[in-house]
């Protein structure tokens, strides 16, 4: 009988809590239910004035969030659960990624803070809960991300085809899967993908994201511009990288602006298809340059629906270009999954990071358990 395992996965878009009911036996994972559970308008403000950088926040607000954000993520087991109609006491743990509130992988005081006290998941589900999981990444000499590189190694390395998993989420990360047993698996951020489009959206048109990329498509990028935003040292920076919009954020854009717009232009529409011109630029380099065999492109996260985008990276890579719900996992829910899968390679005391793409000494087991003080029924 497969075990069942339960990942929760709040990334840097701030949207919400993806829940992902998982079934694991042996190498095989099979999703059995998913829910979503959306952020009110008030936490999410919160959430991303905590995550910018030299914002001054109170200890107090930091605590307060912390504890909100716990019983979020105790919400969405329930609901999830409940949806499912499965008892918590057939659940071996839940995997909770926490939500990244900074994230600064370099020396000498390296560190990331995910936010999300697992001790009440526990507490308030039953059911034991893995955790923490970037930061002994991070003592272990790594950049404690990306973490899915090893996820991806175990569901979509296919035994002959060269292929490259693209996840674009706020920030975009690829995995090189060469095929088989061939050595050369690598992952790294690629730089941003969905964060600057929204934000920018957000602050010209009071909206959450670009649906279908419509406005992006509406505009025509700024090559000036694109250029100046393309020169960061961060895009010429060899992997193995990470990066978050603690970086990538609309005061690394700002001073660009004007200076570097074509015949000054204010057109707001041209500034959101450059952002969208940089995000698949930055991807594209990156395959074209460190997965240059690559023979399939499998994409998930929530950048597969802005189909501009993804029209704009099949214009640029010279490979077939597919979501996963294809080959077995909706995007959607990838990012969830993969955090089922980690903590079940914790309760089992394997490995659950790869030194490739983190940079770390050594693979090592990842996250600290909170032991469920009862089975709820």
């Amino acid at each position: 009988m497969p075990d069942l395992y339960i990942g929760l996965m709040s990334g840097t878009s701030l949207d919400g809590i993806d829940a992902a009911l998982v079934a694991i036996q042996d190498r095989q994972i099979s999703p059995v239910d998913f829910a979503y559970r959306p952020f009110s308008a008030s936490l999410k403000q919160r959430i991303h004035l905590l995550s910018q950088a030299n914002t001054p926040i109170t200890l107090s607000e930091y605590g307060s969030l912390d504890t909100e954000l716990g019983y979020c993520f105790a919400d969405a087991v329930k609901q999830l659960l409940a949806q499912s109609q499965t008892p918590a006491s057939s659940i071996t743990a839940i995997g909770s990624h926490g939500q990244t509130v900074y994230h600064s992988p370099a020396p000498p005081q390296a560190f990331t803070l995910q936010i999300g006290d697992p001790n009440i998941i526990a507490e308030q589900t039953g059911i034991s809960t893995v955790a923490d999981f970037r930061r002994r990444d991070l003592a272990a000499g790594g950049q404690g991300a990306p973490l899915v590189p090893a996820f991806h190694q175990a569901v979509f390395r296919h035994p002959t085809e060269h292929r490259c998993i693209v996840n674009i989420g706020g920030i975009a990360n690829i995995t090189v899967l060469p095929p088989g047993a061939t050595p050369g698996i690598i992952g790294f951020d690629t730089g941003p993908g969905n964060t600057l489009m929204d934000q920018w959206i957000h602050t010209q048109r009071g909206l959450g994201y670009d649906a279908n990329g419509d406005w992006g498509k509406s505009g025509q990028p700024c090559q000036a511009l694109l250029a100046a935003l393309l020169a960061d040292p961060y895009f010429q920076q060899a992997p193995p990288k990470s990066t978050g919009k603690e970086y990538f954020s609309l005061a690394w854009l700002q001073p660009h602006l004007g200076r570097h717009t074509d015949n000054g232009t204010d057109n707001n529409a041209d500034i959101q298809a450059t952002l969208c011109a940089l995000t698949a630029a930055t991807i594209s380099q990156a395959i074209n340059q460190y997965a240059p065999h690559t023979e399939r492109v499998l994409v998930c996260g929530g950048g597969v629906h802005n189909n501009h985008l993804l029209n704009l990276l099949a214009q640029q890579l010279a490979c077939p270009i597919a979501s996963t719900l294809g080959y077995g996992l909706h995007p959607d829910h990838v990012e969830a999954i993969a955090f089922a899968w980690l903590a079940q390679q914790t309760i089992t005391g394997k490995t659950g990071n790869l030194p490739e793409a983190t940079g770390a000494r050594q693979p090592v087991v990842l996250g600290g358990i909170y032991q469920a003080s009862s089975k709820q029924p």
